[in-house]
């Protein structure tokens, strides 16, 4: 199993470390630093998050990071990291495509 992560998941870090330095700086590195470790359990349980039904046939699952929502899909021996916001934030289905 391999985990690689998608360039809007990598774009949602950076936007995500962005929107907390102004407001908690100290905290800003280390909530992004635990969000880019937290794939890191899936290597051992990759169908520990919730499935998401909407995207079947695609195998989607979440799992809560602190106070974050990471989103991930399981495709054969590959797990793509598809996107990451905090839980305040409003997102839709779409917004994974």
């Amino acid at each position: 199993m391999r985990i690689r992560w998608t360039a809007k998941a990598s774009s949602d870090l950076v936007r995500l470390h962005e929107h907390l330095r102004p407001v908690v700086p100290e905290a800003a590195a280390r909530v992004v630093q635990q969000l880019a470790r937290a794939p890191d359990s899936l290597f051992d349980h990759p169908r520990i998050g919730e499935k998401l039904h909407a995207y079947a046939p695609r195998e989607v699952r979440r799992i809560i990071v602190g106070t974050c929502e990471l989103r991930y899909d399981i495709a054969d021996a590959t797990i793509f990291i598809l996107r990451l916001w905090h839980c305040r934030e409003t997102r839709s289905i779409e917004a994974d495509d």
